[in-house]
């Protein structure tokens, strides 16, 4: 700060800016309030299994982006309006697709992805099983 600048603002006028930057940070916090325990428990836990459309690689509560803090408030009004875990992930899904939730559903479309792993494991087991009985 230059000394003219230090002159022309009075040391009380710092404190108020800071009071009034730190008292923002303050109300930028997340505050939501639930009607019980077992509602904050399972509107976390929704959040914990609904990735971030935007990071993609974080759930709602890892993630700090616009998207994740509307959708975070979007799980507590649903949850607050007694809907079901079913309906919070039905209407993320129906808004961002299978790709918002990190535990797909069992589908027709999704087989493949479910059983592939082992489908493999049985082609190559059956492989190396068939070489070894032929030597």
């Amino acid at each position: 700060m230059t000394a003219s600048l230090s002159r022309a603002l009075p040391q009380t006028g710092n404190v108020a800016v800071f009071t009034a930057s730190d008292k923002v940070v303050t109300e930028a916090v997340e505050t939501f309030r639930f009607r019980s325990a077992a509602e904050q428990k399972r509107a976390i836990a929704l959040s914990r299994q609904l990735r971030c459309p935007q990071c993609q690689n974080q759930n709602l509560i890892e993630s700090n982006s616009p998207v994740a803090k509307d959708l975070r408030l979007k799980v507590y009004q649903m949850v607050n309006e007694g809907q079901s875990n079913e309906a919070v992930i039905g209407f993320m899904t129906s808004r961002f697709g299978e790709f918002v939730r990190y535990k797909p559903a069992l589908t027709p479309q999704t087989y493949l992805l479910w059983g592939g792993p082992f489908l493999l494991l049985a082609v190559f087991g059956g492989i190396i099983m068939t070489t070894i009985w032929r030597r």
